[in-house]
């Protein structure tokens, strides 16, 4: 439906720009009954990022610390006035800051520290005169006003400020949707996901008629005596910049109260409901089991983030949820999409994906705690859940997890890859790891150690196989990185009393990724004992078992009786031709960097013919390039010892191949 770049050499090209721009930073109407929380139910539409290159060098020249928002605002019109300021530190001497705003928003006035500057705009880029020298604090304040683009303007969606009006209960709302790329479609911003602001505020002035809901606490309602009522929010936790909110309509305030553990005090659950009657009691029952969900996620992943502030929603007429920080923009209230839309303020509120490829991190983690909700509140609808899930990421060959395309907003939101894949591949882990006391101890010292801050998924591999003692090289190679999935197919023959077992798959994108050596489990019944799970290790693709003494073999062999693994099922066939000294099938092997770790070279297993590489770090920085000839070697003498990723390349395709760790 979009064009997605397809070709290899226009993905070459966009490569580096990608890397660099990976800390870069409407919905048509409600779906009742809808439990999609995914933002790409909206028509994402295909958009590169506002600035080249060398402009976001400019940006990565200053910290942000602290943004004010003092907007004036309604629920009919996108229109909007008032002032931004962005208060700053360079972070080496610096003449002017780069900023961006939309180039439609009219600015009338910008101040440094307090004095009227002259600045240079073109489109969105406005650089503003700052004069700082290394370490300097600096206030950059820019009065504005105008319409933001609009999904009237835009038939393609993305806008930052929608105007909308709820087809199933008729209240007209103004609200805000920033991720990823459009927070500067309605204020003067920064969009760099590695550099979140420690704080905010937002103060908006509205209809007496209206309420406004943003981020953090509501410090004080003000009423101006003129129509107008000015609603001051202050949130006092780093947030990027995509999380800043408004959601403007005439609400209802509906609070309640959680006890999550960790938490000092009861929680506020703060919820700005449609003035309409009838709104309140037909969600009201959903609405509170907000309460229910955050406590199994503070036992899950450890305490709420922003326990000292507030959760809460802003309704909205969106065909599902945006996890904006404290404050969920919510089109309606059904359990996995309120569950998926909390998960968030631990994953990608609290710890936020460094870079947009690494969107599993949010996004995946979101849609896993789904699953989790399920099975801890109603237990059995787990089950459908997770199928539905892997049927969902077998429906297409392949896809990965993590996001080459990272400027695609239709990529980076992909249901079945970011979203259900996504899932699933924790899911996995889960089963790999073997042991859930260890899983969530993980996921908990995750949050901690990366609280406040920015994580990639190799950040998150590193951490869960250290704190779990597990090698998970191999797993994100071919689940997190690679593509597609196994099929399995299980032979067997008895022998005596022994069990021979041929248990072999086939992948569904065999030229990215032809093996999965996770392990499976196999549900084998014995005659006159119950039936008995068995986990076997895989290596290759096809693997040869014996199972002695086991007695004899009754009933069906289960593939993945527990559904763990996303995967295809060949089948289950009697072959009287296994014998004991059955080798089985020759396996594919996948082009890989050996040996890894190294503290040297590392060379190119099964190469057969010249290629090209690109060795970056995790950070997106080239390193390296250069040609490969067969049994040639990359000298990695020079690279300090972490994490990196390698491209190989022929003149067909293009491989991410497992991240390399040098010793």
């Amino acid at each position: 439906m979009f064009n997605f770049v397809q070709t290899f050499e226009m993905k070459k090209l966009l490569i580096l720009q990608i890397f660099i721009a990976l800390s870069l930073t409407t919905f048509s109407q409600e779906q009742m009954g809808s439990c999609s929380s995914r933002k790409s139910s909206k028509q994402w539409q295909i958009k590169s990022a506002s600035l080249s290159i060398a402009e976001i060098a400019e940006t990565e020249k200053y910290d942000v610390h602290f943004y004010n928002l003092d907007l004036n605002m309604n629920n009919i019109s996108t229109y909007l006035s008032g002032s931004v300021e962005i208060h700053a530190k360079a972070k080496e001497s610096l003449d002017s800051a780069l900023i961006e705003l939309f180039e439609t928003l009219i600015i009338s006035e910008v101040q440094v520290n307090g004095t009227n500057v002259n600045y240079h705009r073109v489109s969105n880029k406005v650089t503003v005169p700052v004069n700082a020298s290394p370490n300097q604090n600096f206030i950059i304040k820019v009065t504005y006003s105008g319409n933001p683009p609009t999904a009237q303007t835009n038939p393609l969606g993305g806008s930052g400020l929608t105007a909308g009006s709820s087809p199933s209960w008729g209240n007209k709302v103004v609200w805000s949707l920033s991720e990823p790329f459009s927070a500067y479609e309605w204020f003067a911003v920064k969009q760099s996901l590695t550099d979140k602001a420690d704080s905010c505020a937002v103060a908006i002035t509205v209809p007496d008629t209206c309420k406004a809901g943003s981020n953090g606490i509501l410090e004080n309602v003000v009423p101006l005596g003129n129509g107008f009522t000015r609603y001051e929010w202050k949130h006092r936790h780093p947030i990027a910049y995509y999380l800043i909110s408004v959601a403007v309509a005439k609400y209802v305030d509906y609070s309640i109260y959680a006890n999550p553990v960790g938490s000092a005090a009861s929680v506020l659950i703060q919820n700005y409901i449609y003035n309409n009657p009838q709104t309140l009691p037909n969600f009201i029952d959903e609405i509170n089991e907000t309460v229910d969900f955050m406590e199994l996620f503070a036992n899950q992943f450890g305490p709420y983030p922003f326990a000292d502030e507030k959760y809460g929603h802003c309704m909205a007429p969106l065909g599902g949820g945006m996890e904006h920080q404290t404050m969920t923009t919510q089109g309606f209230f059904e359990k996995t999409l309120t569950a998926h839309e909390l998960a968030h303020q631990w994953w990608g509120n609290n710890v936020t994906c460094a870079s947009w490829c690494d969107i599993w991190i949010n996004e995946g983690f979101a849609s896993y705690s789904e699953y989790l909700m399920l099975a801890a509140l109603y237990p059995g609808q787990q089950v459908n859940h997770m199928t539905q899930v892997h049927q969902n990421v077998m429906s297409q060959a392949g896809g990965s997890v993590w996001v080459l395309d990272s400027l695609n907003e239709a990529r980076i939101f992909n249901g079945r890859l970011s979203y259900d894949k996504g899932a699933g591949i924790i899911h996995s882990l889960r089963y790999l790891i073997q042991n859930d006391g260890l899983f969530f101890g993980a996921l908990q010292d995750f949050q901690n150690t990366f609280a406040d801050s920015t994580a990639t998924g190799l950040d998150f591999k590193n951490h869960v196989a250290n704190y779990c003692n597990i090698d998970l090289d191999s797993y994100f190679e071919q689940w997190y990185f690679g593509e597609g999935f196994p099929t399995y197919q299980v032979k067997y023959n008895q022998v005596g009393t022994d069990l021979l077992l041929e248990i072999s798959h086939t992948a569904s994108m065999p030229n990215v990724t032809p093996t999965f050596t996770n392990p499976i489990t196999l549900k084998l019944s014995r005659q006159g004992q119950s039936d008995t799970l068995v986990r076997f290790a895989i290596t290759s693709n096809s693997e040869f078992f014996t199972i002695s003494n086991y007695g004899t073999l009754v009933g069906t062999i289960g593939i993945d009786p527990s559904n763990w693994l996303i995967n295809g099922n060949a089948g289950v066939s009697f072959d009287p031709t296994l014998s004991v000294k059955e080798e089985g099938i020759d396996q594919k092997v996948a082009l890989l960097p050996y040996p890894n770790p190294s503290s040297d070279f590392i060379q190119i297993l099964q190469q057969q013919e010249q290629l090209s590489y690109e060795l970056y770090a995790a950070n997106g920085k080239l390193l390296q390039a250069g040609s490969l000839a067969p049994g040639q070697k990359i000298d990695v003498r020079t690279l300090k010892k972490g994490s990196y990723i390698l491209l190989l390349m022929n003149a067909n395709q293009m491989k991410t191949t497992k991240l390399v760790t040098i010793n």
